[in-house]
């Protein structure tokens, strides 16, 4: 018996060393458990947008170096798995400032990715806290060095850069309505809108149709409209998929002193039921329904799931809050009715009137702006309809026939 209650204290202890050693490698995978789930690359004539999505907050350091031009982000406490070595194949031959992507184990807990480039690039990198859509995100948005000058200017991108320094009230005009009225003096000046784009799809319908794909086909279709009208002047928040934060959209309509700003969009709600098309402007006094709110809500957080390094912007939170104009209002309901009805006559209608909210994309305090859901892709039968190109022709043609029948009613009285 000594002998079998030696060899049962002896099992106990090497039960607990064994214990002990296991608890501390468990405490050791723990630290070092960070899983890259998923790693997108989202290239635009703007910039390219590279995001690696973890189940944990990555850490990383950064430097650049030259000959060629390369940007190296060291990523502690991954281990390369199948997900990180994709990135090499989705790095695409027209991306205009990412040649090829290359991925190592540099240490035992760090993984070195080497972003080289086609041309020298400012990296603004970030990390995002996760989101329903999302987990833990690290992002790289890798845009020109030099904004540019001249023919080589791309307002929207010195647009983003002002917005990255937090400085994007200062470079926009005081007014922006030009002189003159519009369609009389001058082409008026249209903002399209549309909706979501790169790392924010948007709803999703039950046949996988994206809000953002859908949405952007029928601005373009608008926008091919407008360029055919004599007295008018078409710009786009986005003509790709990229993503832009509510306030640069904003911000180039008062940039390019827009007279009219419609944002296009495809939403979805929690019942397949909802149906038909609707229209909303902006309200500084709560919503105008239930519905509204929930659609404003949902609509505003398209920054957080499409990613902006910061939260808050002095521009539009505040300022321009404040400097919101009853008159404006008034011309963007006035506005939204037109298009409204128009839409009526192509869809059912969700609602017969224009509904309020605080949306944040039409706070610009000069511009007459709606939100144009031109349908439910929740809904099967209208997700159907928005995937065709007639339906997405007709939404074109009477968002345009509204804007013809707001100017000719005396929309422009107030745009010049």
């Amino acid at each position: 018996m000594p002998n079998s209650n030696h060899n049962l204290g002896r099992r106990r202890i090497l039960q607990g060393v064994a214990a002990s050693w296991l608890l501390s490698v468990s405490r050791v995978g723990f630290a070092a458990s960070s899983h890259v789930i998923a790693v997108r690359v989202w290239p635009s004539s703007t910039y390219t947008r590279v995001t690696l999505e973890s189940n944990t907050e990555l850490k990383y350091k950064q430097f650049a170096l030259t000959n060629p031009d390369r940007v190296v982000v060291d990523i502690e406490g991954v281990h390369l798995n199948s997900v990180l070595k994709g990135i090499v194949g989705q790095v695409r031959a027209d991306d205009p400032y990412l040649k090829q992507a290359r991925v190592g184990q540099f240490d035992q807990n760090t993984v070195r990715l080497v972003l080289e480039l086609k041309q020298s690039v400012s990296p603004h990198m970030f990390t995002l806290a996760p989101v329903p859509e999302y987990r833990n995100r690290l992002v790289m948005d890798l845009y020109p060095s030099k904004g540019g000058t001249g023919e080589d200017y791309d307002p929207l991108l010195a647009l983003l850069e002002d917005y990255n320094k937090g400085d994007l009230e200062r470079t926009l005009p005081a007014e922006a309505p030009q002189a003159g009225k519009a369609g009389r003096d001058r082409p008026i000046v249209i903002m399209l809108d549309p909706g979501h784009g790169g790392e924010d799809p948007g709803a999703i319908g039950k046949f996988k149709t994206r809000e953002k794909d859908i949405v952007l086909q029928i601005a373009r279709k608008l926008s091919a409209l407008i360029k055919r009208e004599p007295n008018m002047k078409v710009f786009m928040t986005r003509n790709e998929d990229v993503f832009i934060p509510l306030k640069v959209r904003v911000a180039k309509a008062r940039k390019q002193r827009a007279d009219l700003f419609v944002s296009i969009h495809a939403d979805a709600f929690t019942s397949q039921a909802a149906r038909g098309s609707s229209v909303f402007a902006l309200s500084t006094k709560g919503a105008t329904s239930s519905a509204a709110k929930f659609l404003a809500q949902t609509q505003n957080e398209s920054d957080q799931i499409g990613g902006v390094s910061k939260s808050g912007d002095r521009y539009l939170d505040h300022t321009m809050f404040d400097l919101i104009q009853t008159a404006t209002i008034n011309d963007s309901l006035k506005f939204g009715k037109e298009v409204l009805n128009r839409m009526g006559k192509i869809n059912r209608l969700h609602k017969n009137r224009v509904d309020q909210a605080g949306f944040a994309v039409l706070k610009a305090p000069d511009i007459p702006s709606i939100l144009v859901e031109t349908a439910f892709i929740s809904n099967i039968e209208e997700e159907r309809k928005l995937r065709t190109s007639h339906f997405q022709q007709q939404v074109a043609e009477s968002i345009l026939a509204g804007i013809k029948a707001y100017f000719a009613n005396g929309g422009a009285a107030a745009r010049g």
